[in-house]
């Protein structure tokens, strides 16, 4: 069974109020989306796990033991297929005990990360458009431990466990932030 992007937003809306979390959702759903064709894998379901990875931020704050969790039920409730519920959980696997097992769950705990390290590219632009971030720029700001603190690096790096360089992983997401900018305010 499939499921409509528009319920999923509909759920997103009734949970989440942050603008800026709805935004991250949007941006790893079109990560998620171009890795997905990258594999040759289906991007309705790669780009499923990666917008409704963080539905439950919210409710669950303060009780990290659930998050993903919580979304993934939600999203179950939706018709999601099990490979996009466990996703879900394993993108916080190492507080929901769900371990990471397919390229599927490390792309998105891989996109989840790469989202903000674009994200805060792009803001220290003086333009703060996503048009003018390169990947030689997120390279740079990538080996900047102390450039946006809250990105686990570790995590991004995980590429290499599904078969993709660093570059190539920048210039995948950042391509697919480009292509939906507007979206997401830049």
């Amino acid at each position: 069974m499939s499921v409509d992007r528009r319920e999923v937003i509909t759920l997103i809306e009734g949970r989440v109020v942050n603008e800026h979390l709805r935004r991250h959702m949007l941006a790893c759903e079109a990560i998620m989306r171009a890795m997905a064709e990258r594999f040759g894998e289906d991007p309705d379901v790669w780009g499923l796990a990666g917008l409704g990875h963080d539905l439950d931020a919210e409710e669950t704050e303060g009780d990290f033991s659930r998050h993903g969790l919580v979304a993934g039920e939600a999203l179950a409730g939706l018709g999601a297929g099990p490979d996009v519920v466990h996703a879900v959980a394993a993108h916080n696997g190492e507080r929901t005990g769900v371990a990471p097992e397919s390229r599927m769950d490390i792309a998105l705990i891989v996109a989840d990360q790469l989202s903000g390290l674009i994200t805060a590219a792009t803001l220290v632009r003086p333009d703060r458009q996503l048009a003018g971030v390169q990947v030689k720029s997120l390279r740079k700001r990538f080996r900047e431990g102390a450039f946006a603190r809250g990105v686990h690096r570790d995590s991004i790096a995980r590429c290499s466990e599904i078969g993709l360089e660093l570059d190539e992983t920048f210039a995948i997401g950042l391509q697919a932030m480009q292509d939906i900018a507007p979206e997401l305010g830049f």
